[in-house]
């Protein structure tokens, strides 16, 4: 925009009358930015913030940051290295559906045949490996449709340090050709 005396006078005016930067410049047919900048160079007095602070309320004043820590926060890795016991869940064993039997033979049953106590499981031992770098032994290459019965993966010998076989990573990896190449051709 041109600002000339005129337009400068009514900026002055309409900013003097309390209207937003937004609203003034609606009215002149400028971007709101282009009055804040305007604004700025003309040393017009500064606007209150639209943010409603009212100090009467008692804004609590904001929490300091909590302090960062420094050094490591974690155990070593070797000390994760040892076998870990995990506590076994219960094993019930599965009681056959009970027959309809008269109350008194029920009674007698359950005398002479003491319930079988399920013996728990030994906690299985799981130790902590340590990562390893593994290579991708077979080809990657998706063949078919995903999503369908017939979708595989090539599953040949990839080549070393790339996750295809040899036919596949011709496909995967071409030689970015020069344009100059084809300009002289």
């Amino acid at each position: 925009m041109d600002w000339n005396d005129e337009s400068i006078a009514r900026l002055r005016g309409l900013w003097s009358e309390g209207h937003s930067t937004a609203e003034i410049g609606r009215r002149m047919g400028v971007s709101k930015n282009a009055v804040v900048g305007k604004a700025h160079r003309l040393n017009l007095p500064a606007r209150p913030s639209p943010i409603r602070r009212d100090a009467t309320q008692g804004a609590a004043p904001r929490p300091p940051a909590p302090r960062r820590v420094t050094g490591p926060t974690l155990p070593p890795l070797a000390a994760s290295l040892e076998p870990v016991r995990m506590p076994a869940a219960p094993v019930m064993a599965a009681a056959p559906p009970p027959a309809f039997v008269p109350a008194q033979r029920a009674a007698a049953q359950r005398i002479e045949e003491p319930s079988p106590r399920p013996q728990p499981a030994p906690a299985p031992v799981l130790r902590a490996v340590a990562p390893t770098r593994s290579r991708i032994s077979n080809c990657c290459w998706p063949i078919g449709e995903p999503g369908t019965k017939s979708f595989r993966f090539c599953d040949s010998e990839a080549v070393t340090g790339k996750p295809y076989c040899g036919e596949h990573a011709q496909l995967a990896y071409v030689k970015v050709r020069d344009r100059r190449d084809e300009a002289a051709a």
